[in-house]
């Protein structure tokens, strides 16, 4: 599926933490260096793929939790076919806001759904495709949360769907989110939400450069 010069990225977290922003600077700080990168999103990313995603964050729908999975499994699957697959082929470097450490993360470790049906279900949708190199960015939920209503209260009242959800479950997701960071250490890169914008991004800018110059593709 990959190119040996494609890379693929991914930015996670809780609600609120940044990855929309920060998604963009990595974007601009790679091109910078002279790659050629795209930025893509789940879920969503592409055009089937953003129908699904009205669905599963419109707040005026009731989604049952394995109806829920599903309904991301499939959207991932579209998206990997019509984006993220075609790029690394290409050789693009590839980031994703959002990949397959947040199912785990939201209805794993939050909805309480079987994490290894979910690690059987990621596997499918993505052909088993991994990404090279995940940015966590840790926040505090109940600061997140409060965050990401302020920056969509133009578009929704009161959050999405999952913004909408106890703060309890928003902290089963981020302990969901710390789990992984510890299983997957060599893969998986923690990095605390700073307030100001440059300092988060210095942080990730710091751990792509590492992993870029390991990987010989800049020095």
């Amino acid at each position: 599926m990959k190119n040996k010069k494609s890379v693929f990225i991914t930015i996670e977290g809780c609600e609120g933490c940044g990855k929309t922003t920060q998604s963009e600077l990595l974007k601009k700080y790679l091109q910078s260096k002279g790659l050629n990168v795209i930025l893509t999103r789940e879920p969503g990313g592409s055009v089937v793929a953003e129908q699904v995603r009205n669905i599963l964050l419109n707040p005026d729908f009731k989604v049952a939790p394995y109806c829920e999975l599903m309904l991301y499994e499939a959207s991932r699957a579209q998206h990997l076919e019509d984006i993220i697959k075609p790029n690394l082929e290409k050789g693009y470097v590839v980031i994703c806001d959002r990949f397959t450490d947040s199912t785990l993360a939201y209805q794993g470790y939050a909805r309480g759904i079987d994490k290894e049906i979910i690690k059987k279900l990621n596997n499918i949708a993505t052909l088993g495709l991994k990404p090279d190199l995940t940015i966590y960015l840790d926040i505090n939920p109940n600061k997140g949360i409060k965050k990401a209503k302020t920056i969509n209260k133009g578009k929704l009242t009161g959050g999405d769907r999952i913004e909408r959800e106890s703060l309890k479950f928003h902290n089963n997701v981020r302990k969901g989110f710390l789990e992984l960071v510890k299983k997957y250490p060599d893969r998986i890169k923690k990095i605390k939400t700073n307030e100001v914008i440059e300092k988060t991004q210095r942080q990730i800018n710091k751990e792509i450069d590492k992993f870029f110059k390991k990987k010989r593709i800049y020095v």
